[in-house]
């Protein structure tokens, strides 16, 4: 039995909703905050949140590597089995109030997505995947919607705040997508972009830059509710630490890169997908 095989769902979404539990509604721990750079953040509640699911894990599934966005913990062997945790994704969310941030959790081996766990506590909504086995919302069935005309399209977007030198190429990038779909959406969580693509409320969600514990497991999500997911070149997303992505219904990721995204300059598009590991 591998280590993938091991894992149970149920353990994983008690693991996941327990800590949001403990730690999530915690408003004095989310407004004990370092910054780590400009409109880049990591409060109490994402280390807390950390540090519980690391230990249970570790508990559980001592064989299993773990990488994750705060303390340095992102030294695995991308070959094997690892997990990948986002503690909170939508930090700047929390720290301001704005109900909309979620932990994300994705079991992985080598460059594969094997389970998938999103939950968004102020609305207890925890959507799951495992490879194979389908795209779930509170155990329910969830499908990327049939959605293939980019002028009915609602696409979410993300601006790479920390990468502000890519200003430019985004919001042009941005406007051309606006000017030709029916509207689009900046939430602040590519983890929960994903999951509301693979419930169908989004059509798609584009970004220049995000990390893997933002879209791991996300993109399972999306993979397992029909849709698709590539870099801005195209190119599967792999384990890649950063990288650009497009995801939504297979029509709609194929117009945002047949039109859209590869009017991006060529150097910046070029630094996006060649961004080392670690």
């Amino acid at each position: 039995m591998t280590g993938a095989e091991q894992v149970e769902m149920t353990v994983l979404t008690d693991i996941v909703r327990e800590a949001a539990r403990r730690y999530m509604f915690d408003t004095v721990a989310a407004h004990r905050i370092q910054v780590k750079g400009l409109g880049d953040f990591v409060s109490e509640v994402d280390s807390d949140i950390q540090k519980y699911i690391h230990r249970e894990l570790a508990e559980r599934y001592p064989g299993i590597q773990f990488l994750g966005e705060e303390d340095g913990q992102q030294n695995v062997d991308f070959d094997g089995t690892y997990w990948v945790l986002d503690p909170v994704d939508g930090t700047s969310n929390l720290i301001h109030g704005v109900k909309h941030s979620a932990i994300s959790l994705a079991l992985m081996t080598g460059t594969t997505g094997e389970k998938a766990v999103v939950y968004q506590p102020y609305l207890d909504e925890m959507f799951t995947a495992e490879r194979g086995k389908g795209a779930h919302l509170n155990n329910k069935p969830i499908h990327v919607s049939m959605t293939g005309d980019m002028g009915m399209a609602l696409i979410a977007v993300g601006t790479s705040p920390y990468h502000r030198e890519m200003a430019g190429p985004n919001f042009t990038i941005i406007r051309e997508v606006f000017e030709r779909c029916a509207d689009i959406r900046r939430s602040g969580s590519a983890a929960l972009d994903m999951a509301w693509v693979a419930a169908g409320r989004y059509d798609a969600y584009f970004e220049g830059r995000v990390k893997l514990w933002d879209c791991a497991a996300g993109r399972l999500l999306v993979e397992e509710a029909g849709g698709k997911t590539v870099s801005w070149a195209g190119e599967p997303l792999g384990n890649a630490m950063e990288s650009s992505i497009v995801t939504g219904t297979p029509e709609i990721v194929n117009q945002l890169q047949q039109y859209f995204l590869d009017e991006v300059d060529s150097a910046d598009a070029s630094s996006v997908e060649s961004f080392p590991r670690g």
